[in-house]
């Protein structure tokens, strides 16, 4: 059977009631970035080097592991952390773009892997991506869906959760509000769109 990343839905939520859960260390490619991803080219670089090294170790690597490429991730940092409800001026977006990867994946493997990309897709620049473990610790999360310019309706249940079940935001330069995208844009239209919407926190004082 092909291994799925999403079925752990412990971590790749699928309700829309929030939850606080501890994401434990994880393996993940990642390109850094800033401005706004809809007009951004820097922005669609890191996703398609992102995707071509995570299908190429994936095809690469097969007899190790089938499964499935996990779904796009991001983390977004604005001067404001996302603790108010609205959404923030995307053009002042600091962003990570991430995808996670297997357990066996190594640093070797990685580079071996985008050496080979690197001569099939030589358009795209791999300069700043990086393969990191981190590990996200105390999170409150919750699954948005629709168009991803609705989802201050989605933050503000998910700050409200926080501040009712005694917890508190934990921004930080290193903690940062994260969506894990399980929609794919190009073939889901706006109003079905799944994300999953997680602010770091830590018990209110």
């Amino acid at each position: 059977m092909v291994f799925d990343f999403k079925r752990e839905k412990k971590y790749y939520a699928t309700k829309v009631t929030p939850s606080i859960i501890e994401i434990p260390m994880m393996k993940f490619l990642s390109i850094d970035g800033k401005g706004d991803p809809n007009s951004s080219p820097t922005y669609l670089n890191a996703v398609r080097a992102l995707y071509s090294v995570s299908y190429g170790i994936r095809m690469t690597h097969k007899s190790i592991l089938e499964y499935v490429v996990p779904p796009l991730e991001g983390y977004w940092t604005t001067s404001d952390d996302f603790r108010g409800n609205g959404l923030p001026d995307k053009s002042k977006f600091e962003w990570t773009m991430m995808i996670r990867q297997p357990d066996f994946v190594t640093g070797d493997i990685v580079q071996n892997t985008l050496e080979t990309v690197q001569k099939k897709h030589a358009e795209i620049d791999y300069e700043n991506l990086k393969f990191i473990q981190y590990e996200e610790g105390l999170v409150a999360q919750i699954l948005h869906i629709g168009a991803y310019d609705n989802e201050a309706v989605s933050i503000q249940a998910l700050n409200h959760f926080i501040k009712e079940s005694g917890y508190e935001p934990d921004f930080s330069s290193q903690r940062r509000h994260h969506e894990i995208y399980i929609g794919d844009p190009r073939r889901v239209p706006p109003k079905k769109l799944k994300t999953i919407l997680r602010h770091p926190v830590k018990k209110e004082k």
